[in-house]
């Protein structure tokens, strides 16, 4: 009997359309049933090869051997997991496979993920595509009723080919490049430059800014304080002197008249439903997490607890034919914290969320994240799986509570002829902020006493007030994702449309790439934490000032997205797009050669390698300091201190780990010191489980999340030269 191969990115999405299909029968790599087996890759198990696929002299790094231009490009297995490559392999070639229904992520990655396997595989079966946006039982069920044909999404699976080998000719050969002139490892790409540079710019615009002061006066009655507005309805001046005459006209004034008060309803819709931008901002403004702390905390909501839909989606819409699983949806997270909002949605009989929540249009491969129509057990969250499913389900209960509505009152005071204003609002309807707890929302203090027009109203006195402007606030990463996502302000001079794509196209880097491309430039070194502000590196404002202008700019993505867009509507083929993208290889490579600047390392320590003896570098990683070889050939690195999530007793900051085996001691910024034994016995004391030396090596591993894409794979074995 003909059996249907179901690939799926992941075991844990795997197993849950196994158990959905009913295969039960546990193999190697896959489980089977009557009508399927289901396997599974591990992201990608496939890439392209590296330089040296394509010829042995390809192994030494030199100049005279850019660009490197494959023709064709080779594909390989990925050794960590050439094992599951040759067991989805096994069973694609088995007789009695008839077809392959292609479950991996539903987007141009998630397709190039299978196609590679099949290509490497060299399996030519009909294919069929499952498009689903959530793995819960209903959402496969639905899925496999309506399989989609393969042939649908053969220009999909173009454009991530055109994507995948235009990074690799670009990043490639640029970093090659760049590394072997300057004898340092400098890694560039079409997103992780713009970016970097991105960040020297508003550090350009730190430095150049020059505060201004200011001046204003306010009136100070009994009950309120009145702002003053000039005739064009300006409340500060530059201009101290004009202040000053005014201070000294109403001297004296005793009394003010109301002239006017105003009455004006307003609403505020609920905030818009999460993409995973927003979610990452959210969460780092919040807590500080890093934006890959988040996604990591939100793929195990989706795929260990079925808990909230897919987490990669850069869309804050629903589409029209979910409105029917709204409801249910709503009942599944009738539990703790969220059933006095549930019930009353309920009670209300009609569930009708917010205009815009449903808009076909701007949904693409996926929509908002929301709730999954499975209720979780939230005992079996962790304390940052809870903190952030209260996120997604209190802004999803929120578009079904209407806006929240208010009367903003405004009084006009005039005294001694000029005008002074003072506002307040009266809530009448708290609308969506019902669902969150009275702890998360503002203060109300906003109310005005009441004031009724032609009153005279005592004036107790007129002060002047002052500030300064401020420069632009330095990036963290909440800030930065939100610039990567729309950096139309550092395209200045680009064209309209340009500006205009990458607004349409989602910016630098994907929703799904962006926090491994942040991680990237703190692990290379080019940019560095200070608190949660990010700062260029001395190596990172070199590296900007020897790469070409091309690739520091976000337009070159803008251009790279028309044309992949193109590609995956039919509208261009990806044999036009490639030779655009090998001359621009050919440009920058040749940009490099001819360059005659000079890197210097100006980080460098007393100590020597103990593997090739030259100076050690000091760097700052994201998670502490390291000690790592100038010479890009060598690669020798060594930890030097470990940022933990263990707090100090004293201030409850983030303790600092330093030194090496018994000598192992924490360090805290306020002077607090102790040694590993020490912190372990209070710990102990405290009812917790004494720390062994595998505890401590699994918990310093833990504060680097591993990643297994195909660019970076490709971009760190460079450095494993």
């Amino acid at each position: 009997m003909s059996k249907s191969l179901v690939l799926a990115e992941k075991p844990s999405v795997a197993r849950d359309i196994a158990r959905v299909l009913g295969c039960n029968k546990k193999g190697n790599g896959f489980l089977e049933g009557t009508n399927y087996i289901v396997t599974w890759a591990l992201g990608h198990l496939v890439t392209h090869a590296d330089p040296e696929g394509y010829g042995s002299e390809f192994k030494e790094w030199k100049l005279e051997h850019l660009p490197i231009i494959p023709e064709p490009f080779k594909l390989v297995p990925i050794r960590q997991t050439s094992k599951q490559f040759n067991a989805v392999k096994a069973q694609l070639k088995r007789t009695d496979v008839k077809d392959v229904i292609i479950a991996t992520d539903a987007g141009r990655e998630g397709e190039l993920v299978a196609r590679w396997i099949l290509e490497q595989a060299k399996v030519r079966k009909p294919v069929k595509r499952l498009w689903i946006s959530s793995v819960t039982d209903k959402a496969i069920k639905d899925g496999f009723n309506n399989l989609k044909d393969g042939r649908a999404y053969e220009n999909l699976y173009e454009a991530a080919v055109a994507r995948a080998e235009a990074d690799w000719v670009v990043g490639i050969n640029a970093t090659r490049a760049l590394t072997v002139k300057y004898n340092a490892q400098l890694s560039t790409g079409r997103v992780q430059t713009p970016t970097l540079a991105m960040i020297a710019e508003r550090e350009k615009q730190i430095r150049d800014f020059k505060p201004k002061t200011f001046y204003g006066m306010q009136a100070l009655t009994e009950t309120a304080k009145f702002t003053w507005h000039d005739k064009a309805g300006q409340t500060q001046s530059f201009d101290k002197d004009t202040v000053e005459k005014l201070m000294g006209k109403l001297d004296g004034a005793r009394t003010g008249k109301v002239t006017d008060v105003k009455t004006t309803p307003k609403s505020q819709p609920a905030p818009h439903l999460f993409d995973l931008t927003e979610l990452q901002k959210e969460a780092h403004r919040r807590w500080s997490w890093s934006a890959k702390e988040t996604l990591s905390t939100l793929q195990n909501l989706y795929e260990r607890h079925k808990a909230v839909t897919y987490p990669r989606t850069d869309s804050k819409h629903l589409t029209s034919d979910m409105e029917g699983t709204l409801k249910e949806r709503i009942k599944a997270v009738d539990i703790g914290p969220y059933r006095k909002a549930v019930n009353t949605l309920l009670r209300s009989g009609s569930i009708k969320p917010q205009k815009g929540v449903i808009d076909d249009k701007r949904v693409s491969d996926h929509h908002a994240i929301i709730p999954t129509e499975e209720t979780p057990i939230l005992q079996s969250l962790s304390d940052k799986e809870q903190r952030l499913y209260d996120l997604i389900v209190k802004r999803f209960l929120a578009v079904f509570f209407g806006s929240f509505r208010y009367d903003q009152v405004t009084a006009e005071l005039v005294v001694g002829g000029e005008m002074f204003k003072a506002k307040g609002r009266t809530i009448t309807d708290e609308g969506w902020k019902k669902v969150y707890s009275s702890e998360e929302q503002e203060a109300d203090t906003d109310m005005l006493p009441s004031f009724k027009k032609g009153e005279e109203v005592g004036i107790r006195a007129i002060v002047m007030t002052e500030g300064k402007t401020k420069p632009p606030a330095r990036f963290n990463e909440g800030t930065l994702l939100a610039a990567m996502e729309n950096p139309a302000q550092f395209m200045q001079g680009e064209s309209k449309e340009l500006i205009k794509t990458i607004g349409e196209t989602g910016g630098l880097g994907t929703v799904a790439t962006r926090a491994d491309v942040i991680e990237r430039l703190f692990n290379s070194f080019v940019m560095e934490k200070k608190g949660n502000d990010i700062y260029t590196t001395s190596k990172g404002r070199q590296l900007l000032e020897l790469v070409p202008e091309d690739l520091k700019s976000p337009a070159l993505t803008a251009e790279w997205e028309q044309g992949l867009t193109k590609i995956a509507n039919g509208q261009m083929k990806k044999s036009a797009f490639m030779k655009d993208m090998i001359d621009f290889s050919k440009r920058t490579v040749t940009e490099i050669k001819t360059d005659d600047k000079k890197f210097k390392h100006d980080n460098v320590t007393g100590k020597t390698c103990p593997d090739c003896g030259k100076q050690l570098l000091e760097v700052n990683g994201k998670r502490g300091k390291m000690l790592v070889c100038q010479d890009r050939e060598c690669g020798h690195r060594k930890n030097v201190s470990t940022l933990t999530n263990a707090r100090c007793p004293v201030c409850k900051k983030k303790l600092e780990l330093r030194g090496e085996g018994d000598g192992k001691i924490f360090v805290c910024k306020c002077g607090h010191r102790e040694k590993l034994s020490a912190f372990e016995k209070r710990r102990g004391n405290s009812g917790g489980k004494k720390a062994d030396k595998r505890d401590v090596q699994k918990f310093l591993n833990r504060q680097e999340e591993p990643e297994n894409t195909a660019m970076a794979d490709a971009l760190k074995k460079l450095f494993e030269k």
